[in-house]
Protein backbone atom coordinates (compact mmCIF):
# COMPACT_ATOMS: atom_id res chain seq x y z
CA UNK A 1 0.00 0.00 0.00
CA UNK A 2 1.59 3.26 -1.16
CA UNK A 3 1.38 6.56 0.70
CA UNK A 4 0.11 8.00 -2.59
CA UNK A 5 -3.10 5.95 -2.50
CA UNK A 6 -6.33 7.83 -1.94
CA UNK A 7 -8.51 7.07 1.08
CA UNK A 8 -10.97 5.45 -1.31
CA UNK A 9 -8.36 3.03 -2.68
CA UNK A 10 -7.16 2.22 0.84
CA UNK A 11 -10.64 1.27 1.96
CA UNK A 12 -11.51 -1.07 -0.90
CA UNK A 13 -11.51 -4.87 -0.75
CA UNK A 14 -11.64 -5.72 -4.47
CA UNK A 15 -13.83 -8.45 -5.90
CA UNK A 16 -11.90 -11.68 -6.52
CA UNK A 17 -12.92 -13.29 -9.84
CA UNK A 18 -12.74 -17.00 -10.56
CA UNK A 19 -9.29 -18.46 -10.97
CA UNK A 20 -7.86 -18.45 -14.51
CA UNK A 21 -4.82 -20.77 -14.28
CA UNK A 22 -2.76 -22.31 -17.06
CA UNK A 23 -2.75 -26.04 -16.29
CA UNK A 24 -2.26 -28.62 -19.06
CA UNK A 25 -5.41 -30.64 -19.75
CA UNK A 26 -7.46 -28.46 -17.41
CA UNK A 27 -11.24 -28.91 -17.16
CA UNK A 28 -12.30 -25.39 -16.26
CA UNK A 29 -15.72 -25.35 -14.59
CA UNK A 30 -15.30 -22.42 -12.23
CA UNK A 31 -16.26 -19.22 -14.10
CA UNK A 32 -19.56 -20.05 -15.84
CA UNK A 33 -18.23 -19.60 -19.36
CA UNK A 34 -19.98 -21.30 -22.24
CA UNK A 35 -18.56 -24.65 -23.39
CA UNK A 36 -19.42 -23.64 -26.95
CA UNK A 37 -17.78 -21.05 -29.15
CA UNK A 38 -19.65 -18.01 -30.43
CA UNK A 39 -21.93 -18.17 -33.43
CA UNK A 40 -20.04 -18.35 -36.76
CA UNK A 41 -21.97 -15.21 -37.71
CA UNK A 42 -20.37 -13.44 -34.75
CA UNK A 43 -16.85 -14.39 -35.79
CA UNK A 44 -17.47 -13.24 -39.35
CA UNK A 45 -18.91 -9.93 -38.13
CA UNK A 46 -15.88 -9.31 -35.91
CA UNK A 47 -13.49 -10.14 -38.75
CA UNK A 48 -15.33 -7.70 -41.01
CA UNK A 49 -15.14 -4.99 -38.34
CA UNK A 50 -11.36 -5.46 -37.98
CA UNK A 51 -10.73 -3.04 -40.85
CA UNK A 52 -9.21 0.35 -41.55
CA UNK A 53 -12.16 1.94 -39.77
CA UNK A 54 -10.61 0.94 -36.42
CA UNK A 55 -8.69 4.23 -36.66
CA UNK A 56 -12.04 5.96 -36.06
CA UNK A 57 -13.97 6.11 -32.82
CA UNK A 58 -16.98 3.81 -32.60
CA UNK A 59 -20.55 5.04 -32.42
CA UNK A 60 -20.72 6.36 -28.83
CA UNK A 61 -24.42 5.52 -28.61
CA UNK A 62 -24.10 2.02 -30.11
CA UNK A 63 -27.19 2.96 -32.10
CA UNK A 64 -27.53 -0.09 -34.30
CA UNK A 65 -26.89 -2.52 -31.43
CA UNK A 66 -29.49 -0.78 -29.29
CA UNK A 67 -31.97 -0.97 -32.17
CA UNK A 68 -31.36 -4.71 -32.57
CA UNK A 69 -31.71 -5.33 -28.82
CA UNK A 70 -34.87 -3.21 -28.73
CA UNK A 71 -36.44 -5.18 -31.53
CA UNK A 72 -35.42 -8.48 -29.91
CA UNK A 73 -37.02 -7.56 -26.57
CA UNK A 74 -40.00 -5.60 -27.88
CA UNK A 75 -39.03 -2.21 -26.45
CA UNK A 76 -37.94 1.16 -27.86
CA UNK A 77 -34.24 1.87 -28.53
CA UNK A 78 -34.47 4.70 -25.99
CA UNK A 79 -35.14 2.05 -23.36
CA UNK A 80 -31.83 0.24 -24.01
CA UNK A 81 -28.41 1.00 -22.54
CA UNK A 82 -25.26 -0.92 -23.50
CA UNK A 83 -21.88 -1.13 -21.82
CA UNK A 84 -18.58 -2.94 -21.54
CA UNK A 85 -19.97 -6.13 -20.02
CA UNK A 86 -22.82 -6.23 -17.52
CA UNK A 87 -20.25 -5.46 -14.80
CA UNK A 88 -19.82 -1.96 -16.21
CA UNK A 89 -23.55 -1.60 -16.78
CA UNK A 90 -24.13 -2.52 -13.13
CA UNK A 91 -21.40 -0.14 -11.95
CA UNK A 92 -23.15 2.71 -13.76
CA UNK A 93 -26.45 1.51 -12.28
CA UNK A 94 -25.08 1.62 -8.74
CA UNK A 95 -23.84 5.17 -9.33
CA UNK A 96 -26.91 6.42 -11.19
CA UNK A 97 -29.81 4.75 -9.39
CA UNK A 98 -28.94 2.79 -6.26
CA UNK A 99 -27.52 5.47 -3.96
CA UNK A 100 -30.74 6.43 -2.19
CA UNK A 101 -31.48 7.95 1.27
CA UNK A 102 -32.07 4.49 2.74
CA UNK A 103 -29.68 1.51 2.45
CA UNK A 104 -29.64 -0.58 -0.71
CA UNK A 105 -31.09 -4.08 -0.20
CA UNK A 106 -29.83 -7.32 -1.72
CA UNK A 107 -29.59 -11.00 -0.66
CA UNK A 108 -26.99 -12.09 1.88
CA UNK A 109 -25.90 -14.87 -0.49
CA UNK A 110 -25.36 -13.38 -3.92
CA UNK A 111 -22.66 -11.77 -6.07
CA UNK A 112 -19.76 -10.72 -3.89
CA UNK A 113 -19.10 -7.66 -6.04
CA UNK A 114 -22.33 -5.98 -4.88
CA UNK A 115 -20.81 -4.90 -1.54
CA UNK A 116 -17.60 -4.00 -3.40
CA UNK A 117 -19.56 -1.57 -5.59
CA UNK A 118 -21.28 -0.21 -2.49
CA UNK A 119 -17.91 0.63 -0.94
CA UNK A 120 -16.66 2.10 -4.22
CA UNK A 121 -19.65 4.41 -4.62
CA UNK A 122 -20.26 5.11 -0.93
CA UNK A 123 -23.63 3.35 -0.83
CA UNK A 124 -25.01 2.15 2.48
CA UNK A 125 -26.43 -1.36 2.16
CA UNK A 126 -28.16 -4.10 4.09
CA UNK A 127 -28.33 -7.77 3.21
CA UNK A 128 -31.56 -9.74 3.37
CA UNK A 129 -31.11 -13.42 4.33
CA UNK A 130 -32.16 -16.16 1.97
CA UNK A 131 -34.53 -18.67 3.52
CA UNK A 132 -33.48 -22.13 4.69
CA UNK A 133 -33.86 -23.51 1.16
CA UNK A 134 -31.52 -20.79 -0.18
CA UNK A 135 -34.37 -18.93 -1.87
CA UNK A 136 -35.06 -15.19 -2.11
CA UNK A 137 -38.23 -14.29 -0.19
CA UNK A 138 -39.86 -11.30 -1.85
CA UNK A 139 -41.96 -10.71 1.28
CA UNK A 140 -38.78 -9.71 3.10
CA UNK A 141 -38.31 -6.73 0.74
CA UNK A 142 -41.84 -5.35 0.75
CA UNK A 143 -41.91 -3.41 4.01
CA UNK A 144 -38.40 -1.96 3.92
CA UNK A 145 -37.08 1.24 2.39
CA UNK A 146 -34.23 1.66 -0.04
CA UNK A 147 -33.45 0.57 -3.57
CA UNK A 148 -33.24 -3.15 -4.36
CA UNK A 149 -31.02 -5.33 -6.54
CA UNK A 150 -31.72 -9.04 -6.91
CA UNK A 151 -30.13 -11.49 -9.37
CA UNK A 152 -32.59 -13.79 -11.09
CA UNK A 153 -31.54 -16.57 -11.16
CA UNK A 154 -29.50 -15.86 -8.07
CA UNK A 155 -25.82 -16.71 -7.89
CA UNK A 156 -24.21 -18.88 -6.71
CA UNK A 157 -27.40 -20.81 -5.91
CA UNK A 158 -28.89 -20.84 -9.44
CA UNK A 159 -32.42 -20.62 -7.99
CA UNK A 160 -34.88 -18.45 -9.93
CA UNK A 161 -37.91 -16.41 -8.96
CA UNK A 162 -41.07 -16.58 -11.07
CA UNK A 163 -41.96 -13.39 -12.93
CA UNK A 164 -45.07 -12.98 -10.80
CA UNK A 165 -42.87 -12.52 -7.72
CA UNK A 166 -40.83 -9.82 -9.46
CA UNK A 167 -44.07 -8.08 -10.41
CA UNK A 168 -45.22 -8.30 -6.81
CA UNK A 169 -41.99 -6.60 -5.72
CA UNK A 170 -41.97 -3.73 -8.24
CA UNK A 171 -45.69 -3.10 -7.67
CA UNK A 172 -45.24 -2.85 -3.92
CA UNK A 173 -42.02 -0.79 -4.02
CA UNK A 174 -42.93 2.00 -6.45
CA UNK A 175 -41.02 4.37 -4.16
CA UNK A 176 -37.60 2.99 -5.15
CA UNK A 177 -35.65 1.64 -8.13
CA UNK A 178 -35.62 -2.15 -8.43
CA UNK A 179 -32.83 -3.78 -10.45
CA UNK A 180 -33.10 -7.39 -11.61
CA UNK A 181 -29.74 -8.81 -12.66
CA UNK A 182 -30.50 -11.46 -15.29
CA UNK A 183 -27.04 -12.72 -16.27
CA UNK A 184 -28.30 -16.34 -16.34
CA UNK A 185 -31.95 -15.85 -17.23
CA UNK A 186 -31.74 -17.61 -20.61
CA UNK A 187 -31.08 -21.00 -19.01
CA UNK A 188 -34.53 -21.50 -17.54
CA UNK A 189 -35.90 -18.42 -15.77
CA UNK A 190 -38.56 -15.90 -16.78
CA UNK A 191 -37.22 -12.48 -17.74
CA UNK A 192 -38.73 -9.44 -16.06
CA UNK A 193 -38.41 -7.36 -19.23
CA UNK A 194 -42.17 -7.65 -20.08
CA UNK A 195 -42.91 -5.88 -16.77
CA UNK A 196 -41.03 -2.72 -17.76
CA UNK A 197 -43.95 -1.29 -19.72
CA UNK A 198 -46.04 -0.89 -16.56
CA UNK A 199 -43.29 -0.34 -13.99
CA UNK A 200 -41.07 2.74 -14.46
CA UNK A 201 -39.04 1.80 -11.36
CA UNK A 202 -37.77 -1.48 -12.91
CA UNK A 203 -34.38 -1.91 -14.60
CA UNK A 204 -33.32 -5.29 -16.03
CA UNK A 205 -29.65 -6.05 -16.75
CA UNK A 206 -28.48 -8.82 -19.07
CA UNK A 207 -25.21 -9.95 -20.66
CA UNK A 208 -23.97 -11.67 -23.80
CA UNK A 209 -21.21 -13.41 -21.83
CA UNK A 210 -23.15 -16.53 -20.85
CA UNK A 211 -25.89 -17.73 -23.19
CA UNK A 212 -24.38 -15.99 -26.23
CA UNK A 213 -20.85 -17.34 -25.50
CA UNK A 214 -19.20 -13.91 -25.61
CA UNK A 215 -17.48 -13.56 -22.24
CA UNK A 216 -14.34 -12.40 -24.05
CA UNK A 217 -16.12 -9.65 -26.02
CA UNK A 218 -17.52 -7.78 -22.96
CA UNK A 219 -21.02 -6.66 -23.90
CA UNK A 220 -23.82 -6.12 -21.42
CA UNK A 221 -27.01 -4.09 -21.48
CA UNK A 222 -29.88 -2.73 -19.43
CA UNK A 223 -33.51 -2.27 -20.35
CA UNK A 224 -35.90 -0.01 -18.49
CA UNK A 225 -37.97 3.14 -18.55
CA UNK A 226 -36.42 5.86 -20.67
CA UNK A 227 -35.81 8.03 -17.60
CA UNK A 228 -33.74 5.28 -15.96
CA UNK A 229 -31.73 4.78 -19.14
CA UNK A 230 -31.08 8.52 -19.29
CA UNK A 231 -29.53 8.35 -15.81
CA UNK A 232 -27.18 5.56 -16.88
CA UNK A 233 -26.20 7.48 -20.00
CA UNK A 234 -25.36 10.56 -17.93
CA UNK A 235 -22.97 8.49 -15.82
CA UNK A 236 -21.45 6.78 -18.88
CA UNK A 237 -20.84 10.06 -20.68
CA UNK A 238 -19.19 11.46 -17.56
CA UNK A 239 -16.83 8.50 -17.44
CA UNK A 240 -16.31 6.92 -20.89
CA UNK A 241 -18.32 8.00 -23.91
CA UNK A 242 -17.03 5.12 -26.09
CA UNK A 243 -17.40 1.93 -24.02
CA UNK A 244 -17.97 -0.51 -26.91
CA UNK A 245 -15.51 -0.75 -29.78
CA UNK A 246 -16.50 -1.43 -33.37
CA UNK A 247 -15.77 -5.20 -33.23
CA UNK A 248 -17.76 -5.56 -30.01
CA UNK A 249 -20.78 -3.78 -31.45
CA UNK A 250 -20.63 -5.82 -34.67
CA UNK A 251 -20.22 -9.13 -32.84
CA UNK A 252 -23.02 -8.37 -30.41
CA UNK A 253 -25.43 -7.52 -33.22
CA UNK A 254 -24.65 -10.81 -34.96
CA UNK A 255 -25.08 -12.77 -31.71
CA UNK A 256 -28.58 -11.40 -31.18
CA UNK A 257 -29.55 -11.98 -34.80
CA UNK A 258 -28.40 -15.63 -34.91
CA UNK A 259 -31.32 -16.98 -32.90
CA UNK A 260 -30.99 -20.51 -34.25
CA UNK A 261 -27.44 -20.91 -32.91
CA UNK A 262 -28.47 -19.42 -29.58
CA UNK A 263 -31.34 -21.88 -29.20
CA UNK A 264 -29.16 -24.84 -30.18
CA UNK A 265 -26.37 -24.12 -27.70
CA UNK A 266 -28.68 -23.04 -24.90
CA UNK A 267 -30.69 -26.25 -25.22
CA UNK A 268 -27.50 -28.30 -25.10
CA UNK A 269 -26.34 -26.57 -21.91
CA UNK A 270 -29.73 -27.13 -20.25
CA UNK A 271 -29.64 -30.81 -21.23
CA UNK A 272 -26.10 -31.14 -19.85
CA UNK A 273 -27.22 -29.46 -16.62
CA UNK A 274 -30.02 -31.95 -16.11
CA UNK A 275 -27.69 -34.85 -16.86
CA UNK A 276 -25.05 -33.55 -14.43
CA UNK A 277 -27.67 -33.00 -11.72
CA UNK A 278 -28.78 -36.63 -12.03
CA UNK A 279 -25.16 -37.83 -11.87
CA UNK A 280 -24.44 -35.76 -8.77
CA UNK A 281 -27.54 -37.08 -7.02
CA UNK A 282 -26.40 -40.63 -7.77
CA UNK A 283 -23.08 -39.76 -6.13
CA UNK A 284 -24.90 -38.66 -2.98
CA UNK A 285 -24.90 -34.89 -3.49
CA UNK A 286 -27.67 -32.50 -2.53
CA UNK A 287 -28.19 -30.25 -5.57
CA UNK A 288 -30.15 -27.00 -5.49
CA UNK A 289 -32.68 -26.57 -8.32
CA UNK A 290 -30.80 -24.55 -10.94
CA UNK A 291 -32.11 -22.33 -13.71
CA UNK A 292 -28.58 -21.22 -14.63
CA UNK A 293 -25.58 -22.64 -16.50
CA UNK A 294 -24.15 -24.01 -13.26
CA UNK A 295 -25.24 -26.13 -10.32
CA UNK A 296 -24.66 -25.61 -6.60
CA UNK A 297 -24.13 -28.88 -4.77
CA UNK A 298 -22.89 -30.27 -1.47
CA UNK A 299 -22.04 -33.72 -0.19
CA UNK A 300 -22.98 -34.78 3.36
CA UNK A 301 -19.61 -36.46 3.99
CA UNK A 302 -17.15 -34.06 2.32
CA UNK A 303 -16.60 -30.33 2.75
CA UNK A 304 -16.81 -28.02 -0.22
CA UNK A 305 -13.27 -26.82 0.36
CA UNK A 306 -11.91 -30.38 0.47
CA UNK A 307 -13.75 -31.37 -2.71
CA UNK A 308 -12.62 -28.26 -4.54
CA UNK A 309 -8.99 -28.90 -3.57
CA UNK A 310 -9.18 -32.60 -4.46
CA UNK A 311 -10.67 -31.81 -7.86
CA UNK A 312 -7.95 -29.24 -8.54
CA UNK A 313 -5.33 -31.92 -7.92
CA UNK A 314 -7.05 -33.82 -10.75
CA UNK A 315 -6.97 -30.78 -13.07
CA UNK A 316 -10.67 -30.01 -12.63
CA UNK A 317 -11.58 -26.52 -11.42
CA UNK A 318 -14.84 -25.69 -9.64
CA UNK A 319 -15.70 -22.70 -7.43
CA UNK A 320 -15.85 -22.78 -3.65
CA UNK A 321 -17.06 -19.91 -1.45
CA UNK A 322 -15.96 -19.29 2.11
CA UNK A 323 -19.16 -17.72 3.46
CA UNK A 324 -20.28 -19.98 6.34
CA UNK A 325 -23.80 -20.42 4.93
CA UNK A 326 -22.51 -21.89 1.67
CA UNK A 327 -19.05 -23.19 2.56
CA UNK A 328 -20.26 -26.77 2.21
CA UNK A 329 -21.15 -26.24 -1.46
CA UNK A 330 -19.23 -26.24 -4.70
CA UNK A 331 -20.44 -24.39 -7.77
CA UNK A 332 -19.95 -26.29 -11.01
CA UNK A 333 -20.20 -24.66 -14.42
CA UNK A 334 -22.08 -26.69 -17.03
CA UNK A 335 -19.38 -27.68 -19.49
CA UNK A 336 -19.36 -29.98 -22.48
CA UNK A 337 -20.32 -33.62 -22.08
CA UNK A 338 -16.65 -34.80 -22.12
CA UNK A 339 -15.79 -32.18 -19.48
CA UNK A 340 -18.66 -33.26 -17.26
CA UNK A 341 -17.67 -36.91 -17.69
CA UNK A 342 -14.17 -35.95 -16.47
CA UNK A 343 -15.71 -34.14 -13.54
CA UNK A 344 -17.92 -37.02 -12.41
CA UNK A 345 -15.04 -39.48 -12.73
CA UNK A 346 -12.85 -37.19 -10.61
CA UNK A 347 -15.62 -36.73 -8.06
CA UNK A 348 -16.05 -40.48 -7.74
CA UNK A 349 -12.34 -40.75 -6.94
CA UNK A 350 -12.58 -37.90 -4.41
CA UNK A 351 -15.57 -39.43 -2.66
CA UNK A 352 -13.69 -42.70 -2.24
CA UNK A 353 -11.29 -40.85 0.08
CA UNK A 354 -12.57 -40.15 3.61
CA UNK A 355 -12.94 -36.44 4.37
CA UNK A 356 -14.09 -34.53 7.46
CA UNK A 357 -17.62 -33.13 7.25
Amino acid sequence: MSRYWSELARGLSPYVPGEQPRIPGLVKLNTNESPFGPSPMVLEAIRSAAADTLRLYPDPQSTRLREVLAEHHGVAPEQVFVGNGSDEVLAHTFAALLKQPEPLLFPDITYSFYPVYCRLFGIAHETVPLDGAMRVRIADYLDRGGAIIIPNPNAPTGIALPRAEIERLVSARVDAPVVIDEAYVDFGADSAIPLIRDHPNLLVVQTLSKSRALAGLRVGYAIGDQALIEALTRVKDSFNSYPLGRPAQAGAIAAIQDEAYFEETRSAIIANRESLTASLIRLGFDVLPSSANFVFARHPCHTGQALSAALRERAVLVRHFSDPRVSGFIRITIGSKPELDRLTEALAECLATPSPV
